[in-house]
Formats: structure tokens, C-alpha cells, sequence
């Protein structure tokens, strides 16, 4: 027995544990998805915003880009805080204000000012940068040190999930649905891709504050992770100046921060113009054949890509993230290059499926795993922080930069993805011997 009068177990995993831990996971996933309900749903409205107001790409660019922006930044602060806060909190904060802020920006439609749109979404991305270090957080507690690539798969998966919900639901809206086979929806205002989402995000919220422990002390699972140095303090708070000066100390989280910036500009690529390439480069609707196959497989084989990633990373290479996040960027760059050499739909389909596996398994390994393995129970939400920064830090240029591209030609769609996967690979062969779940070892070489 201990102090608290609780049985100390051996490192197997105590009766009732892993359901308690599916339980809080559960919920955890569940507000994280609908965090992405309500930030995916700009790509969805993308092209109606701009008919009706008539902004250009490139002023749709400036909505995103200083959403990504406030984002990365909300990040590293939010990381500190996380740490400090505890990450059931820490979701909390996030899950309030992006509700208001969807609901503010579907309210702003009435006036229709560039400027009014490109500051409620900057707060609500910086609002949003409270959900990835809690979620983070709070499971680097709950995740034994070779179990976390498997688990940054399964983050992946309700991510998707969210990908999956909005790109579903988005078009239904603008197009009329029958709800449950008996009540006729009709077509609505795309105002209300913000405004269904923010009620979906306050129902788990208030289902996820009843129910998530933030740690298995917590709930009264004590020793579950038992002989691993990253889980002998189970207190999970710390001081700023300790958590500040030992994650910006190692090198180790600068290489990945980097590399997890050319995921970034990748992935939101993909995600931010997809829905509006198809519509303009390839004249199809929201509810055309191929859109719809892409709603289903971007998801779909974004949620594969993590889950397997994540399961080799942990297993064939003994939880090194580096090697795997390797091959993965070479193999995006050399899709990426040859979906610049076709010009049909169906084509475009197909590519946009495979970059979008790729971004993701690097998505899943580098900003999840890595940064728990980093920085531990204790700093896993500021190292998560300023990891995850970064990929919006290069996100952004998907915005104003890619919008002005796109107002030339929708021909630099592709090639302006290209260099990123080469970097990121490069930037992570320098650290493809380092044992990751070592945060202040000595790299050991393969």
C-alpha cells in the first residue's frame, strides 16, 4: 500500500486501467475532433466567403494565414501555460473560446469586412492552441514511453475524424439534407459551417469536464508505469523557468520544430485549397463523385498513415521517430513532383490522397510522439507547444503566399509543396540515430 492507500502495481497494467484509460481518451479524442469541426470548416466555406464579397485568393490567404500565425503563437504560449495549468484546463480554455469565436465569425457575415474576419479567426487560432499541448499533456501521463507512437496514431485518427466529420458535413449544409429520414433541411448559409460546429464542440466539452482525469493518480491507478525514469515524479506540473530553459536547451526539439515546418506547409496546403482546386481547376461541386471520395480518403488514409507509422516507429525502430518521419518526407516530395505532371480530376484525387498519408504519418509521429517523448509528463505540453508552432509557423505561408500563387495559376498548386518534403527529410537524417524517448542522452548511433 502507499500514501494514498491505493495498491502500487507492477508495470503490467492494473485491472481496469486501460478501460479507465479508454474512457478518458475517449473524451479527450472526442472534443479534439470537434476542435478540428471548427477549424476546417473555412476551407468548406473558402470559395462562398470569397463569391459573396468578393475577395480574392489572396485575401482568403490573409484569413488563413493569420489564423496559422495566431495559432503557432498560441502554441508555444500555451504550451507554458498547459504545463503550468494542467492540460484538462488548458482544453478547457480552448474548447470555451472557439466556441465563441465560430459563432462570432458566422455572425460577422452580415457585414462582410476582410479585416473583422481576419481578427475573430486570429483569436480563435490562438484560442485553439490550448487543445493540442493540454490533449498532449494530459496523455503523457496516461502512455508508457513505447506505447506513444501507437497513441499519436490513434490522435491522428480523431483528428481525421474531424477532417472526416467537417468535409461531410460542410457540403450537406450549403446543399439540403433530410435529417434522420424525416425532416427536410434546405440549403443554408455557409454561416452555419461555424455555427453547427460550435454546438457540436459545447456538448463534448461539457461531457469531457465531467468525466477526464488528468492523470491515473488521479483516478487511483498508482505505479501503472512503473521503472520508467519519465514517470518516477507523478506530479505533472511545473515551473516556467525549468520547463523554459529545458526544452529550448535541446537541440533536439529545434530539428524536429523545423522539419515539423515543412509538414506543415504540406499538409495545410492540402487541406486549406483542396475543396476550392477541385471547384475552380477542376469545375466540379462540393457534392461531386470526386469530392466526395476525397472527404472519405484524405481521413481515411491520413488516420492509416498514423496508425501505422506510429505502430513501426515504436516497434521496428525501438521508438526513433526520425528515421520513419525520413522516409516519409522523400516519398511526399517524389508524389508531390508527379502529381504536378497530371491534369485530370480523377488523377488529382489519387495524388491528393497520397500527399495527404504522407503529411499526416509525419504529423502523428513528429508533433505527438516525439513530443512526449521530449518532454515528458512534465514538459510534454511546452515541448508539444513550440514543436507544433512550427508547423503552423510554415502552415502559414499556405495562406497569403500559396493565395497569391494561386491567383497567377492554379498550375503552381503542386510545386510549391515540392521543397518542403526534401528539408524535412534532410533535417531529419541528422538525427536519424538519436533515441527519442532519451531527451537528455547522448545520441546512440544505428
Amino acid at each position: 500500500m502507499n500514501d494514498h492507500g491505493s495498491v502500487v502495481f507492477s508495470p503490467a497494467h492494473p485491472p481496469g486501467f486501460r478501460a479507465r484509460r479508454g474512457l478518458n481518451w475517449g473524451f479527450i479524442g472526442l472534443l479534439y475532433t470537434s476542435f478540428y469541426l471548427c477549424r476546417y470548416n473555412f476551407p468548406i466555406a473558402n470559395k462562398a466567403i470569397s463569391d459573396e464579397f468578393h475577395f480574392s485568393k489572396e485575401q482568403m490567404g490573409w484569413i488563413i494565414t493569420t489564423q496559422l500565425l495566431a495559432y503557432a503563437c498560441g502554441q508555444i504560449i500555451n504550451g507554458l501555460l498547459a504545463d503550468r495549468l494542467g492540460g484538462k484546463k488548458a482544453m478547457l480554455i480552448g474548447a470555451a473560446g472557439t466556441i465563441v469565436m465560430n459563432i462570432l465569425f458566422g455572425v460577422a457575415s452580415f457585414w462582410g469586412m476582410l479585416g473583422l474576419f481576419m481578427v475573430i479567426r486570429g483569436i480563435d487560432g490562438y484560442l485553439q492552441a490550448f487543445g493540442a499541448p493540454g490533449m498532449v499533456k494530459i496523455n503523457a501521463a496516461w502512455f508508457s514511453q513505447r506505447e506513444r507512437g501507437r497513441f499519436a496514431g490513434i490522435f491522428g485518427f480523431m483528428i481525421n475524424l474531424g477532417r472526416f466529420g467537417i468535409f461531410k458535413l460542410g457540403p450537406a449544409l450549403l446543399a439540403g439534407f433530410l435529417f434522420l429520414g424525416m425532416w427536410q433541411v434546405p440549403p443554408l448559409h455557409w454561416r452555419w459551417l461555424f455555427w453547427v460546429p460550435s454546438i457540436i464542440c459545447a456538448v463534448v466539452a461539457t461531457g469531457m469536464a465531467l468525466t477526464v482525469k488528468e492523470t491515473p493518480e488521479a483516478a487511483g491507478f498508482h505505479g501503472v508505469h512503473a521503472g520508467e525514469d519519465d514517470h518516477a515524479d507523478t506530479d505533472v506540473r511545473s515551473q516556467f523557468g525549468v520547463v523554459f530553459k529545458t526544452i529550448v536547451r535541446n537541440p533536439v526539439v529545434w530539428i524536429v520544430a523545423l522539419a515539423y515546418a515543412c509538414t506543415g506547409a504540406v499538409r495545410q496546403g492540402v487541406d486549406q485549397w483542396f475543396p476550392r482546386y477541385m471547384q475552380e481547376a477542376h469545375h466540379l461541386d462540393l457534392n461531386s463523385a470526386q469530392f466526395q471520395w476525397l472527404g472519405f480518403l484524405i481521413p481515411f488514409v491520413a488516420s492509416a498513415g498514423s496508425l501505422i507509422s506510429g505502430y513501426i516507429s515504436d516497434t521496428v525502430f525501438k521508438g526513433r521517430r526520425a528515421p520513419v518521419a525520413a522516409g516519409l518526407f522523400f516519398l511526399e516530395t517524389t508524389v508531390i513532383l508527379l502529381a504536378a505532371q497530371f491534369s485530370t480530376a480523377n488523377a488529382a484525387v489519387v495524388f491528393l490522397v497520397l500527399i495527404s498519408l504522407t503529411a499526416n504519418s509525419t504529423h502523428s509521429i513528429l508533433g505527438t510522439a516525439a513530443a512526449m517523448d521530449i518532454g515528458g509528463r512534465k514538459m510534454a505540453g511546452f515541448a508539444s507547444g513550440v514543436i507544433d508552432s512550427f508547423q503552423y509557423f510554415g502552415g502559414s505561408l499556405a495562406g497569403y503566399f500559396l493565395g497569391e500563387l494561386l491567383d497567377r495559376s492554379w498550375g503552381n498548386y503542386f510545386y510549391f509543396m515540392a521543397p518542403f518534403g526534401v528539408i524535412g527529410g534532410l533535417l531529419m537524417l541528422t538525427i536519424r540515430g538519436r533515441i527519442a524517448t532519451a531527451s537528455h542522452a547522448e545520441p546512440r548511433q544505428k
